[in-house]
């Protein structure tokens, strides 16, 4: 199956299509791009292949690698100083967010006289940068978690404060997607768990949130029902095309209806994130239960509706033992002291969590105090 969208941005939809990148290239008058990928992905034989296409096809390409799983501003610089010394006129962002996220950062950055973090989604920030001096971007994931691919902000980790940063610019939105499902054979069942309830945090999140979007509403609903049928299928089953394909469907699904917004799953797992340095997709996904039971007096009535969309009895209960059953059933850790992180940092964690503008859309304005004790019950396992 072959298809093209245009919602919202151009892609490219199938197996193999990864072929046509220089394609894209040429129509978006690419001549020499700067291909931006992971240190784990930039040997593989999928991403030399890529390179090679474009060199036969007469294009000037170059790879960037110097991405950290949770990327920050300094992979951002050394992203931009190496767009520059090439003379690259356009960007491939090859990879699961991270990658996905510095490519976009750079394509923002680059040519501006404003940083990264003058572009914080704050306000009107985004009118810092010149529009017309950011260069075209391709995004082809290989991951279907983050859908960072269809999405306007990147999530940039700044040190020096110790916090995620999104970064956000409307034409940071790349220009095309290309999504093959080829590209995501290779991933682990444990990163394919992980970036699989990634994609069902977003989707659920943006259901759940209280902002008037019903187009995006019913896009979560759709992202849902994929992920049910088709997430334990891609764990187990790792070489299923088709489940790969429609995981990284729905995972696009998720990051197109947040724009309804988020909660507080990733108002926890951000500032989790940049404290212990741990993996996004496991975060949110060892919260997820913790947060819905939290939001429950909130929620009630819209998770009601949604479990009888996806044939369930229509109440949270049922729902709520899905969540819990599809997470042993593809080995998701139930609680962050799994992981590694204890409760010590909790009380600064709310403070943090309370911050970050994915807290503004939570169905429940939630002080401080709360996030912590969220924190610390998925830290001890109580629901």
């Amino acid at each position: 199956m072959h298809v093209n969208w245009n919602y919202p941005t151009a892609m490219r939809v199938g197996s193999g299509r990864v072929a046509e990148t220089p394609d894209v290239c040429e129509q978006y008058r690419i001549t020499a791009p700067l291909l931006v990928t992971d240190p784990g992905l930039s040997g593989l034989p999928m991403t030399l292949e890529i390179v090679d296409r474009c060199r036969r096809a007469g294009l000037a390409i170059r790879m960037f690698s110097d991405v950290r799983s949770n990327p920050n501003g300094e992979n951002v610089e050394d992203g931009v100083t190496a767009y520059l010394a090439g003379n690259h006129d356009g960007i491939i962002a090859l990879g699961g967010g991270s990658a996905l996220d510095v490519g976009k950062a750079v394509a923002a950055a680059v040519n501006q006289q404003c940083t990264i973090w003058d572009l914080e989604d704050i306000g009107d920030n985004w009118t810092r940068a010149d529009a017309s001096r950011i260069p075209p971007l391709i995004a082809i994931p290989t991951t279907a978690g983050t859908g960072s691919e269809v999405g306007r902000a990147a999530v940039i980790l700044n040190e020096a404060e110790q916090r995620k940063v999104i970064v956000f610019h409307p034409d940071m939105c790349p220009d095309c997607v290309i999504l093959d499902p080829e590209m995501t054979l290779g991933l682990p069942p444990v990163l394919t768990a992980a970036t699989g309830m990634d994609a069902l945090s977003h989707n659920l999140e943006a259901y759940c949130s209280p902002a008037f979007h019903p187009m995006a509403a019913g896009i979560a609903v759709e992202g849902i029902r994929l992920i049910r049928d088709f997430l334990p299928t891609a764990v187990r089953e790792g070489s299923a095309v088709e489940a790969r394909l429609q995981m990284l469907v729905a995972s696009s699904m998720g990051a197109t209806a947040f724009q309804r917004g988020l909660g507080a799953m990733h108002a926890l797992a951000h500032p989790l994130g940049a404290v212990h340095d741990a993996h996004h997709g496991t975060l949110n996904a060892i919260l997820m239960p913790y947060v819905l039971v939290a939001n429950r007096e909130a929620i009630e009535e819209p998770i009601g509706r949604l479990s009888r969309c996806l044939g369930m009895p229509g109440e949270f209960d049922p729902f709520l033992d899905w969540i819990m059953g599809l997470r042993e059933e593809i080995g998701i850790p139930h609680t962050l002291l799994d992981i590694g992180i204890d409760g010590e940092r909790m009380a600064e964690i709310g403070h943090m969590a309370v911050a970050d503008p994915s807290a503004s859309t939570n169905p429940i304005a939630f002080p401080a105090g709360k996030y912590s004790e969220i924190g610390h019950r998925a830290v001890q396992g109580l629901l």
